[in-house]
Parts: structure tokens; sequence; C-alpha cells
């Protein structure tokens, strides 16, 4: 049964949230990157999941390896002008190597997605989601036990389903990544179906409701007026504390 009171941890971190909207405003959309690095475990697609430090932004959650872009990311294109897409991988591929000790190929990220948070979010980490292949041996990963706590190889559905036995926390951007992702059984089929469609770009809205805080994209009804009560087409994530639910009747 799903929980409607304080004790749900989605409203207690939307609430959170809100309250320093409301007592310092918004927050100007900051470039950042992540990289999904995928690996074919004995039971399908895996992939390296690592836990923040509870101190940090998005403090205990579950992310996929990746963080800001820096200045000495910066990658210019022919013509010497800032190549935003390029400069985004050089970012991810730091933030997997700072992070994890992964070794990514640049010119082996898959660009499948961009993700701008709420306003609502007291850092807004506007971000260009990569995915890649790990070829290297599993005892590669190494973390400092600084910014990262903790690091697994999960299986997208076995991540979900933590979540939703209350054991790990995810942002909705990881768990719409593993939704995507649980489709598939192999690194070769995902990353070639995911190549071959246009990236999708998510700038979220986001509301309180009873059951739980909803995201809400472009195509949902009451995406416009940040309203999830209006009736109509739905492209949704509900996040109810025993499990999140995507919907999406565009």
């Amino acid at each position: 049964m799903s929980e409607t009171g304080a004790d749900h941890r989605d409203h207690q971190r939307y609430d959170a949230y809100a309250q320093h909207h409301a007592q310092h405003g918004g927050s100007e959309p900051i470039p950042a990157a992540t990289v999904v690095i995928l690996r074919d475990g004995d039971d399908g697609i895996e992939t390296l999941m690592l836990r923040k430090n509870s101190k940090i932004a998005f403090g205990g959650m579950w992310v996929f390896p990746g963080g800001r872009v820096d200045d000495d990311d910066e990658v210019l294109d022919a013509d010497g002008e800032p190549d935003e897409l390029a400069t985004a991988a050089a970012a991810a591929v730091r933030e997997a190597a700072e992070e994890a000790s992964v070794a990514v190929d640049p010119a082996s990220l898959v660009w499948f997605a961009h993700w701008v948070p709420p306003p609502v979010m007291p850092k807004r980490f506007a971000t260009f989601f990569f995915a890649a292949r790990h070829d290297g041996p599993a005892s590669e990963v190494s973390i400092d036990n600084g910014e990262i706590t903790d690091h697994e190889w999960m299986r997208p559905a076995d991540a979900m389903a933590r979540r939703n036995g209350g054991e790990i926390e995810l942002a909705p951007p990881t768990w719409m990544t593993l939704h995507r992702l649980s489709g598939f059984t192999t690194i070769a089929d995902a990353l070639a179906e995911l190549d071959a469609e246009d990236p999708p770009f998510y700038e979220t809205h986001m509301a309180r409701t009873d059951a739980g805080p909803v995201a809400m994209w472009t195509g949902d009804a009451g995406y416009e007026s940040n309203d999830p009560s209006i009736e109509g087409p739905r492209h949704r994530l509900t996040l109810l504390e025993d499990g999140y639910v995507f919907a999406d009747t565009r």
C-alpha cells in the first residue's frame, strides 16, 4: 500500500526542495553529463550504479557516473566554436574515470537523452545521457569512498525492484533510464536501438499529490499548467512509495 503521509521519502525530498525554492527562488541549469556503463551479465544486461555521499547533491541516491561540465572539458568545432555535445561527451568520460576509475572510449558513446530538472530543484543539472559498453574486468571499478560511497553492477529490473522495496533511492531520470534498458536482452541491441533514435529532451515539470510527487513531460495534459489532475493524455512518472508508475498514453 502506498504511503500518503509525511513518511513518504519522495514527499520529504520534494517538500524540502519546494521550501528551498520558496526561500531562494529558482536556479539556472548547470551543464552536466552522465554515462550509463553497460556489460553483459549472466542473466542479461547490467549497468554500473554508484551511491552518492549523503552530504552532497542527490545524497544517498544511486546514480550513473557523471557530473557537471568543467571548463577543461570544452571541445571546439572546426570553426573554433564550442561543441556542446562533444564537450558533454568529454565530461562523461572524465567523470567515469574520476568516480569509478573506468576508462571509456569517447568514440563509443551513444547519446540517447537530455534531461532538465524542474525549477523546484535547488541544483538543476541539465544533463546529456550517454551509454557505453564496458569491456574491462569488473575489478577495474574503484571508488574513493568520498563523493561516491558504494558501487554495484545491477540489472535494470533488479535496481527498480530494490527501489520499490525501499532498499535504494533513484531519481526519476535514473529510473526512466533503467526502465528503458529493461526492455533489452543484450548490449548490442540496446546500443543499436538507442543510437538509431532521436534523443528525447525531458524538461521536467513536477507537482505534489497525495499519492506522491508526479514528474510530467511534454505531451502530458497537466504539463503546461503543472496540474496533474487535468484529464487527458499522460506522459508522467508518479513516485509512489512502493513503486514508481510510468504512464505514456500520448
